[in-house]
């Protein structure tokens, strides 16, 4: 199948639109990617024609819904190369992913004198609840450093596993710098020291396939709306053998088989157990449709564009005086710049004056910015439906400022 941008364009209804005066260029999609009409229509749809709560309903509409439901967590497994869609648990995104995985599986196996393994380079989400975990359970995080040019100095990556690390948690994907990390070395380092892996594939899931088996990972999360489909919405992948032990982090309706005042609770199978509640249903429909788009258009077809895109962007921006690029020269999805001594945010709102709409700020990535001493970076991440000439008004906006503030 051929790949035509103008074709995936088409499919964006807030493509065609203005901002101040000028055709929106959106260069945001690491941030959140905007929504296909399919994904658009089948959440839509769900509302109007099939809405109904899910599990255990006995009349049509609700069994109906639990089916569709369900029929998504096959697509996910399917996504990922899992080997079960009872090894997928709905979640409301990365975050939660990850906060589920320190609540329930990381409370129960990660002690006083234990230690986990992270980088550099993670967003806050991959950060702050192990250093939760850190401080109740009083166990120690340990992070490999980085390279100046955002890779990670494996050199020092063995020193910081030992018989007490428990985990390493790792982006595969840099949403700061689009550095992709080795994560088979990093896996198998882990494994060889016991400890359990999670992977953060919030920034890699839209870029290529991901196999789940084949990275032997232990732990995969990813969140819905990068990956075109809603917000709210995402999925963790456990393997089989430790969801089965985990127990709930969150209690309420749907996780439970038995509930009584005088005998206990006892709680559901895997992985319905870590779903308590109502859930976003209609954000798992849209998230199923998402699925299908992506798998139509094929992830090897889209890479293939996007790193043609992502050359020609890096060549074009080298043309811009001043302009000072954070990351490796192989990178997926996002460029990470300062322009001279203009502040992340003034770049930023200068653009935003001509359409062009990048994201500005530490993009929850605090120590990188601290690593790099800078206070702010712009980041323009690019997506299968971004443009040569939208890297081209990029490139002008910024030669544009250069011109006009010195």
């Amino acid at each position: 199948m051929t790949f035509s941008v103008q074709q995936v364009r088409s499919d964006f209804p807030v493509l065609a639109s203005e901002v101040n005066g000028q055709p929106l260029a959106y260069l945001d999609s690491a941030a959140s990617a905007q929504k296909p009409e399919q994904v658009i229509h089948a959440e839509a749809d769900f509302y109007r024609h099939g809405y109904a709560a899910v599990h255990r309903g006995i009349h049509t509409l609700s069994a109906e819904a639990t089916q569709r439901m369900e029929e998504v967590r096959q697509k996910v497994a399917h996504f990922l190369h899992a080997a079960s869609a009872e090894e997928i648990v709905f979640v409301r995104g990365t975050t939660e992913a990850i906060n589920l995985v320190a609540n329930s599986w990381g409370s129960s196996n990660v002690k006083a004198g234990d230690n986990i393994v992270i980088t550099a380079m993670e967003h806050h989400a991959n950060i702050v609840p192990w250093q939760m975990l850190c401080a109740r359970s009083g166990a120690q995080l340990r992070v490999i450093p980085l390279n100046a040019d955002g890779t990670l100095q494996m050199a020092a990556a063995p020193s910081l596993f030992d018989e007490r690390t428990r985990l390493l948690a790792v982006t595969q994907v840099s949403n700061v710098l689009g550095t992709e990390n080795p994560l088979a070395e990093l896996i198998a380092l882990a494994h060889q020291h016991g400890a359990k892996t999670l992977v953060d594939g919030a920034q890699a899931v839209m870029h290529h396939a991901v196999d789940v088996k084949a990275l032997d990972c232990d732990f995969y999360a990813f969140s819905g709306h990068k990956l075109y489909g809603p917000t709210g919405i995402g999925a963790l992948y456990v393997k089989a053998g430790i969801l089965k032990d985990m127990p709930p982090w969150e209690g309420g309706g749907s996780m439970i088989a038995t509930v009584s005042l005088t005998q206990g609770t006892t709680w559901a199978n895997a992985p319905w157990r870590f779903e308590a509640g109502t859930p976003n249903t209609g954000g798992i429909i849209g998230l199923g449709a998402a699925l299908d788009y992506i798998s139509e258009l094929g992830l090897a077809q889209i890479g293939e564009y996007e790193q043609t895109l992502m050359r020609y962007a890096l060549d074009s921006l080298s043309q811009v005086p001043e302009l000072h690029l954070y990351g490796p020269a192989d990178r997926l999805g996002v460029i990470a710049f300062n322009l001279g001594k203009h502040h992340a945010y003034d770049v930023g709102s200068f653009l935003d004056n001509y359409g062009i709409a990048v994201r500005t700020g530490h993009h929850c990535a605090m120590p990188l910015m601290e690593f790099y001493q800078v206070p702010a970076m712009c980041r323009a991440s690019l997506a299968m439906y971004n443009t040569v000439e939208e890297v081209d008004r990029l490139v002008a906006g910024l030669q544009r400022i250069q011109r006009l503030m010195g």
